[in-house]
């Protein structure tokens, strides 16, 4: 079963982490093969929240973007060194294919073997033959009469003429492959010889004394029903196909290369045919270019986001099965229909109860623990604008599973969590911030929750400096950096120099950086709309 991947935005907070692992949790219960990942760096809160109810973070995933292992190539087409020329023609043959990945004993690559260097090897053989016994009974269907040796090498040689003109001028040695029929001297002959391989044509006999002899003298004989002739013509099959490999052609793609990469390198060499291999250049299989067309695309799940420039890298090259989430619909499209659950709620968690709920699934406490701080964290315990009747309703009902005050749980995260003493300003900023695009502008809001505001605003120079820094790397047009102060209900907003202009028209013409807004809580609900109706 293909693994889904279920993750939020780039910046991972609270509830897009728990979120991601409730519906893990859901998703595995209704037989789905799912796995909770986070794209990025997770913030105190979020890890003290995991931690607190025995939670591990999420496993990072980087990317989604197609790689060669999603693509339908031949895993496991290859052939072993040792192999005869037939059967490596033969597997080429069955599988539709003009070259073969050839590996050791460790399946580690070592060449890769083509029709073209098959039929050339064939057409160039000589009388040279280095294969094994077992290769040989294959190529010439034939029976084993004496075996001494696993690995024959020796030079081939063919009776074709008379015994007594043959003996008169052939000298044997022990490294003589013999093809022979029925000449009870020359025989003889060789096995006083003690050559290394006695190849008996037309399924002929061999005398009883030249029988002990050839076991004394550990002499090898096969016995086959070819002709001569037609054993002579195809013993060169049995030879060892690494005796044909060009090494210089011993190109190979890793498993784990991106595809579209993989397919400009094959533009520059011009080959059909592929081997893949794995970091430690253990052969996988065989990738041709029409096999390219065959892609398994990641399975994804997005939760509490629906923009392609919050969510992981390569989307578009993966497969969006479902969409959960509270903002604004954005920009993620889809060839297929899908299941997209989008509620005007505070908190993703609150759209996942709901989805237990219609799936008849009970909750556990530990589940239904880091659902409830997900709430809490988004709507700031149940403060922000965003938060509605139905995120307080499923609170009330969490805590009844939990058998936990949401108050009390509140207070304990913002006390563990909210101590901004051990980090910069830049960590600070760029622990939760977001883009977003307006018809005519980019921009970046970054919010930090904080119980004591005093700590930064007395560092203003140092915010501003940071997020002019943050401006001109990030290639937006400019920066917002909210400090909202949990204890005072409202935020300090600061902003990159050529944002004045935009932010004395929405919040007035005396507007300074670090003045507070009453009240403001939410990024989403209260600050992005003002700039998003900005014309």
């Amino acid at each position: 079963m293909d693994k889904v991947y279920i993750f939020g935005h780039r910046n991972p907070d609270t509830d897009s982490v728990t979120s991601s692992i409730s519906l893990e949790y859901l998703k595995k219960e209704l037989g789905i093969n799912a796995e909770a990942r986070t794209l990025g760096e997770v913030n105190e809160e979020t890890k003290f929240v995991l931690k607190y109810f025995n939670f591990d973070i999420p496993k990072y995933l980087n990317d989604v973007h197609l790689k060669i292992k999603d693509i339908g190539y031949r895993k496991n087409l290859f052939i072993s060194e040792y192999a005869s020329v037939e059967e490596t023609y033969s597997v080429m043959n069955d599988n539709n294919v003009t070259g073969l990945p050839v590996v050791n004993s460790l399946n580690k690559f070592i060449g890769i073997i083509t029709a073209k260097t098959i039929l050339k090897g064939v057409i160039d053989f000589t009388n040279s033959l280095s294969t094994s016994y077992e290769n040989i009974l294959k190529s010439l269907k034939a029976k084993e009469v004496l075996r001494f040796d696993e690995d024959i090498l020796g030079n081939i040689i063919a009776v074709s003429y008379r015994s007594t003109t043959f003996l008169e001028t052939m000298n044997f040695s022990n490294d003589d492959i013999l093809i022979v029929g029925d000449r009870h001297s020359i025989i003889e002959e060789a096995i006083n010889s003690k050559i290394k391989l006695i190849i008996l044509t037309d399924n002929s006999s061999i005398k009883e004394e030249y029988m002990l002899t050839a076991k004394e003298n550990k002499i090898n004989i096969i016995r086959t029903g070819y002709s001569t002739f037609m054993a002579i013509k195809k013993i060169s099959l049995s030879n060892y196909i690494k005796n044909l490999l060009e090494h210089s052609r011993n190109y190979t793609v890793l498993e784990g290369k991106y595809y579209n990469e993989f397919l400009e390198d094959a533009k520059v060499l011009g080959y059909n045919n592929y081997p893949v291999v794995d970091n430690d250049n253990v052969c996988k299989g065989l990738i041709r270019l029409t096999d390219t067309n065959k892609k398994n695309r990641k399975k994804v799940i997005l939760v509490d986001h629906n923009e392609f420039e919050q969510s992981v890298v390569g989307l578009d090259e993966a497969s969006i099965e479902e969409v959960i989430d509270h903002h604004k619909i954005g920009d993620i499209s889809t060839s297929n229909p899908i299941n997209f659950r989008n509620m005007a709620v505070g908190s993703t968690n609150t759209i996942i109860y709901y989805l237990y709920l219609e799936n008849r699934v009970e909750i556990p406490k530990n589940i239904a623990s880091i659902m409830l701080s997900g709430i809490i964290s988004d709507t700031i315990n149940l403060t922000s604008p965003t938060t509605t009747e139905t995120d307080k309703f499923v609170v009330s009902k969490l805590e009844e599973i939990t058998e936990l005050s949401h108050d009390k749980l509140a207070n304990k995260i913002y006390k563990e969590s909210l101590n901004i003493k051990n980090k910069t300003i830049k960590e600070l900023i760029n622990s939760d911030i977001k883009a977003f695009q307006n018809n005519h502008f980019s921009f970046k809001i970054s919010q930090i929750l904080t119980m004591n505001p005093i700590e930064l605003l007395n560092k203003k120079e140092e915010i501003l400096t940071e997020i002019e820094k943050l401006k001109e790397n990030s290639h937006v047009d400019f920066i917002i950096l909210s400090i909202t102060s949990i204890s005072e209900n409202g935020s300090y907003i600061f902003y990159t120099k050529n944002a004045k202009h935009l932010i004395q028209n929405i919040f007035g013409i005396d507007s300074e950086n670090g003045m507070f807004l009453k009240g403001f809580l939410s990024r989403k609900k209260q600050i992005v709309p003002l700039f998003m109706e900005l014309d």
